[in-house]
């Protein structure tokens, strides 16, 4: 591993960026293995677990149960030395550096650092979403490449990925130039479109002329890694587009809140709210007045009467049926073709072809 690996806060939820610290697992100096629990994050509206990505000494912890830390932020690093020593910044740096902000700016670590560097008043930056070290570039340093708006990205190589590509090019509306996948090797293809790199190229896609990309990490099994990717996508500074396929139908009355991925004869219907980084599957049907909550994965053929309510993260598998007026919770798991007459409360699971209630 890299001597000193940042550790960031998450994005616990795209229109929050804000997160307490409710426990800290952790402590200066203590070694974690892959997969440890460092601490628990919480929005108003969720609770996220941060886990080590690698093993290491927790070294620049600066923090304490209670204290609200933004998206993106630095919270610590992970050194294969106990006595690494941190970057110059990081030793002088008051334990909330965002204190030394103006009044509700949100700032990372990096791009305060590089602020200095350019010499750049803080008064000049946007308080209307998290700055990152790339947004910074983008607005004060030299720009390598205009940006393309009619190209983009797709981050995951895998099954969902290949359906997007396809979608995507029925739509005319983009085109993909690249995958970023963490285990492909870089230059294989994927129907076609290269794989330019891991993660880490993320930060690279602004130089090369790319504000655009699309999560293909689908998430039906677990969420998780789903939700770490708009994280990085979002401290990156990248724009998540709609992407439609043309068989698709959406009423005019209905509202996508951004980053939606709306399938091949799916539907949705007058006065639907899909919330930000919804998948509305194949064939899938969202009846009038349906709410789905930011990130909701509707399988194909899932059918959704009129006025259902979907809570954010929940996967609804293939062939579910939920009736008229069901209010389902945040985090819920309903298997394929299981039918749901009531209510299903928070991070509930229904079993595939079961009948809910019993």
């Amino acid at each position: 591993m890299p001597e000193l690996l940042p550790v960031l806060v998450p994005l616990i939820n795209t229109n929050e960026a804000d997160a307490q610290l409710v426990h800290l697992a952790v402590k200066e100096g203590q070694w974690v293995e892959s997969g440890a629990l460092l601490a628990t994050f919480e929005t108003t509206k969720a609770t996220a677990d941060l886990l080590a990505e690698g093993q290491g000494y927790v070294l620049g912890l600066n923090y304490s149960e209670g204290d609200t830390l933004h998206a993106g932020e630095r919270f610590c690093y992970l050194s294969a030395a106990a006595d690494a020593p941190l970057p110059p910044e990081e030793e002088a740096q008051a334990p909330r550096q965002a204190a030394q902000a103006p009044a509700g700016l949100r700032i990372t670590q990096p791009a305060m650092a590089l602020m200095q560097e350019l010499g750049v008043s803080l008064e000049q930056l946007p308080q209307d979403r998290l700055v990152t070290e790339t947004l910074v570039r983008e607005l004060f340093a030299p720009a390598a490449r205009k940006i393309d708006p009619k190209v983009l990205v797709i981050y995951g190589g895998g099954g969902h990925a290949k359906s997007l590509i396809e979608l995507i090019a029925a739509e005319g509306k983009y085109k993909v130039v690249g995958i970023l996948d963490d285990h492909l090797p870089v230059g294989s293809r994927v129907l076609g479109v290269p794989v330019l790199g891991e993660g880490a190229f993320l930060a690279r896609l602004k130089a090369q002329g790319i504000g655009k990309i699309v999560n293909a990490v689908g998430g039906i099994g677990d969420i998780l890694p789903r939700l770490r990717i708009y994280e990085h996508i979002q401290a990156a500074g990248l724009t998540v587009p709609d992407v439609i396929h043309p068989r698709a139908y959406i009423e005019k009355s209905a509202h996508l809140a951004g980053g939606a991925q709306i399938f091949f004869n799916a539907y949705v219907g007058s006065d639907v709210a899909v919330g930000f980084g919804c998948i509305v599957n194949t064939g899938a049907i969202v009846s009038h007045d349906c709410v789905l909550g930011d990130y909701v994965n509707i399988s194909p053929g899932a059918i959704l009467a009129g006025a259902v309510q979907v809570g954010e993260r929940s996967l609804i598998g293939m062939g579910v049926t939920i009736n008229l007026g069901v209010k389902i919770g945040s985090g819920v798991r309903i298997g394929n073709s299981a039918v749901v007459k009531a209510d299903v409360p928070e991070n509930g699971i229904v079993r595939a072809g079961a009948i809910w209630p019993a």
